[in-house]
């Protein structure tokens, strides 16, 4: 993306952002799927469908493998609060555009973040695996279709797991570093037990909840994070959001100043 992309989406984000809601995310009082920008069309990266016509994405790095941590529990929602370290989550759906320029501020401020991704999402923006990787980001599952996973039948929620699991493997080798469960900030103990079982080790929670999904704009997003952080924290954001867009940078900013930098998951909890 030109520095001229970057300031006319920034621009745009802001702009939507004081606008009012965009899309959709994963409040659990908020039906996901009425308005999610699924866009099919190129990205400035080159993200976009493989559908009819054009080739397959050139497979993404080697994302990294599931761990397991000792000493942690099964369902993790913070790291070491001795540190000086946290981890910005994002669930993973909505505008290329929008995620593409938000990976970019975070590199531009030494950031690495986890992207928990939409199977469904993947399926429309394959290339945005590749982009997450190469960003030197963590990418996970965040199930395939975004349903309330903790209200689904067994079988139906372990499907949603192991369907996103094989479009992450597909596309970069492992099934993911981690799994989020999808509209529930906690998994519940079969939802915990059926992410073991497609390899899992642990279910990440948060935190902090941004309460970016809900679209209260930019400064109301920096500050619900910046009030609530500490040493540790596991931050829950969103892709797609142009109030999330334009809040990272002060986000970032803010943690800096308080001697506080934003990593992947996996480097905050090991």
């Amino acid at each position: 993306m030109t520095s001229l992309d970057r300031r006319s989406v920034l621009r745009a984000a802001a702009s939507a952002a004081a606008a009012g809601p965009l899309v959709s995310g994963c409040d659990p009082h908020r039906d996901d799927d009425s308005g999610a920008v699924r866009s099919g069309g190129p990205s400035p990266s080159g993200a976009g469908s493989s559908g009819a016509g054009h080739a397959p994405p050139a497979r993404a790095r080697t994302a990294r493998p599931p761990v397991r941590v000792p000493g942690l529990p099964v369902q993790i929602a913070h790291g070491p609060r001795n540190g000086r370290a946290v981890a910005l989550t994002f669930h993973g759906r909505g505008d290329p555009k929008m995620a593409t320029a938000l990976l970019g501020e975070a590199e531009r401020a030494g950031a690495r973040v986890t992207v928990l991704a939409v199977g469904d999402w993947l399926d429309e923006q394959p290339a945005m695996a590749r982009r997450i990787l190469d960003g030197g980001h963590e990418l996970g599952n965040h199930t395939m279709h975004h349903r309330n996973i903790c209200a689904l039948p067994a079988a139906e929620a372990y499907a949603e797991i192991t369907r996103c699991a094989d479009r992450l493997r597909a596309l970069t080798g492992t099934i993911g570093s981690w799994f989020r469960p999808s509209q529930a900030q906690r998994a519940t103990d079969l939802v915990t037990g059926l992410a073991r079982k497609a390899g899992y080790p642990h279910v990440l929670s948060y935190d902090v909840d941004s309460l970016d999904a809900n679209d209260p704009g930019a400064p109301a997003v920096r500050r619900t994070v910046l009030d609530a952080v500490e040493p540790g924290s596991i931050v829950s954001l969103h892709l797609g959001h142009a109030g999330t867009v334009a809040a990272l940078p002060p986000i970032l900013d803010g943690l800096r100043r308080r001697g506080l930098r934003a990593v992947t998951t996996t480097e905050l909890v090991t």
